[in-house]
């Protein structure tokens, strides 16, 4: 009598453990399924930043005098095992009128590589964050989902626009590029994707958010379709 309780227990436990081990298989061979292997940017025509953008268009010239923020060394290196191609400039016109362009472009944005937030960068650079919000640039290709930003430094205001590409989506949330790396993950792909970023030292932000989206407009104006696409997202996919 004493007996078939340690033997009904050992049968429970035996079978407790195959059932889990099954599980354990079970998991191992789903997550080894939905792991993306194959990376967009591998599948698309190779680009170079630098002669994608033009360094003249409209009446914008490239102004060598003036860079945009940059990281420290050792965030620099960092950055570089994020980002395949980075582009940094600044623009004048023959107003006077000057904007700064940086561009980054990850052909890995799986969650290890994630794309810099300008949040980042110009609070690692000293600078305050003022002001942070989503916002809407008006195009001829469609309403851009971007984020404005006011940082500051000293007697340095910085008016930000920047927007985030995650494969052929404009994305406009964190929620937003998790979903989109998501759904490009359980198709076995890794995606790629492109923040732009333009900003103007100017203490008038709504003036400066005026000059920026003019300098986006006119820079969209002059790329050939793909390149745009390259930094809007496909037409329809913009958040």
């Amino acid at each position: 009598m004493g007996r078939a309780p340690q033997g009904g227990a050992v049968t429970r436990g035996l079978a407790a453990s195959v059932m889990l081990g099954l599980a354990m298989a079970a998991t191992s061979a789903l997550t080894g399924a939905l792991t993306p292997t194959v990376k967009l940017s591998q599948m698309q025509a190779q680009f170079k930043l630098e002669t994608m953008i033009p360094a003249a268009f409209s009446d914008w010239t490239v102004d060598a005098t003036v860079v945009p923020v940059q990281v420290d060394p050792e965030r620099q290196s960092v950055l570089e095992k994020i980002y395949d191609q980075t582009l940094s400039r600044t623009y004048i016109n023959k107003a006077g009128d000057r904007v700064m362009l940086s561009i980054a472009y990850g052909g890995d944005q799986s969650r290890a590589l994630q794309l810099h937030l300008p949040e980042v960068c110009y609070a690692a650079q000293g600078f305050d964050m003022l002001k942070s919000g989503e916002g809407a640039l008006a195009t001829r290709f469609g309403a851009l989902p971007v984020r404005r930003l006011v940082a500051k430094q000293n007697s340095r205001v910085e008016p930000i626009t920047y927007w985030i590409t995650v494969g052929d989506k404009a994305v406009k949330s964190s929620f937003e590029r998790k979903l989109q790396r998501l759904a490009y993950g359980l198709s076995g792909k890794i995606p790629d994707g492109m923040l732009v970023r333009v900003s103007s030292i100017q203490a008038d932000e709504e003036s400066a958010y005026r000059l920026q989206d003019r300098f986006v407009g006119q820079m969209l104006d002059v790329l050939d379709g793909k390149d745009r696409v390259r930094l809007l997202g496909s037409p329809g996919q913009g958040g």
